[in-house]
């Protein structure tokens, strides 16, 4: 491997390191990048040799801040066959890491966000730092919370999941702890010590993940206190119900802290996206982990069409970045129901096959 590898893929004694190399882009996921971490799992999986794997962003700001939506976005306004392979790909590994029955250690030192947090927050052994920031801020771009976020984010506490998917409100490592998006915290300074500790292990003392959760237990420390733990009440009030519109007006109308800043939070959104999404997460709170990247592929397949406000966001905020978006339409209350039910039809292909033999 080079360093002009996006991904690189190493063995390291009983352990499988995936280091994802974009740096300069804070780790971005590439098309290239999906096939090759989803080739190393399958390989490993079937590895008894190897006992736990790794997943890391290189440089020392991001595990992973999301897809490379530029790139997506050209995609979709060509209809090139890309766009629909990158998210066939993504939604099956993030079912793969899902799935993986051996531990899989997520080291979310820096920003984790959108593509990254399908990268992690699947996996049964998240680690986070005193650098770790969270967020899943599709809105803004026209998109919805997805790589799994009908499941992750429905199975929140309360309506958290609903405030984290809607405004794409950013969260600390005690609040990812406190929610269950995360399992350990330790200092960022203790990677190298941990990551030796792994691969020097007693391999045949124990379960895989055993091991692994006494080891990170010794090097775990306290990540401090949850914000959003309490301010948890008023988020289940504000954000209760099914219709959007409802939401902001209970916002608009309530004079507290957290409704004014949740209120600026959603302001500017895709109204589209804001009830598709709304919908996909009460959807998802019923569905299976299969389902829901079922239904996120029908989300995302209509929402990468030509036209469609996500392209307008990625215009707005990625490429010329003037941070205003023409969303069409602009209102919440010009959003008809029959545009918001098509997002959720099969597309011309057929629905996504999770399995492929």
């Amino acid at each position: 491997m080079t360093d002009g590898d996006t991904v690189i893929l190493t063995r390291r004694g009983p352990i499988g390191h995936i280091l994802l190399n974009r740096p300069k882009a804070l780790n971005a996921i590439t098309f290239e990048m999906v096939t090759g971490v989803a080739d190393a799992l399958a390989e490993w999986a079937g590895d008894d040799s190897v006992r736990a794997v790794i997943i890391e962003g290189a440089g020392d700001r991001a595990f992973c801040a999301g897809g490379d939506v530029i790139a997506v976005s050209h995609a979709g306004q060509e209809q090139s066959p890309l766009c629909r392979d990158f998210f066939q790909a993504e939604y099956r590994l993030n079912r793969a890491i899902h799935l993986f029955d051996k531990p899989y250690i997520a080291f979310l030192d820096g920003i984790t966000m959108g593509g990254g947090v399908g990268l992690s927050v699947h996996g049964n052994h998240r680690i986070v730092t005193e650098k770790t920031l969270f967020a899943m801020p599709e809105t803004g771009i026209g998109l919805f919370p997805d790589v799994g976020g009908s499941h992750f984010l429905s199975r929140c506490p309360g309506e958290i999941g609903t405030y984290l998917g809607l405004t794409g409100a950013r969260l600390g490592p005690a609040d990812m702890l406190a929610i269950g998006l995360a399992d350990s915290h330790m200092p960022s300074a203790s990677r190298d010590a941990y990551f030796a500790a792994l691969e020097n292990a007693d391999w045949g003392g124990g379960s895989a993940d055993e091991i692994v959760s006494a080891i990170t237990q010794d090097f775990a420390t306290p990540a401090g206190d949850a914000a959003i733990t309490g301010i948890r009440d008023e988020l289940d009030r504000l954000f209760a119900g099914d219709d959007l519109e409802e939401i902001a007006a209970r916002l608009a109308a309530d004079p507290g802290d957290v409704a004014a800043k949740a209120a600026s939070l959603l302001d500017g959104k895709s109204p589209t996206m804001l009830k598709v999404s709304l919908k996909q997460l009460r959807l998802g709170a019923m569905q299976d982990f299969d389902a829901n990247m079922v239904m996120e592929y029908r989300i995302v397949r209509r929402a990468l069409q030509p036209g469609a406000d996500f392209h307008e966001g990625v215009r707005a905020l990625l490429i010329d970045k003037d941070k205003a978006p023409k969303w069409n339409p602009a209102r919440l209350s010009d959003v008809e129901d029959a545009d918001i039910h098509s997002y959720f039809e099969a597309p011309p292909e057929g629905d996504l096959v999770l399995d492929q033999k």
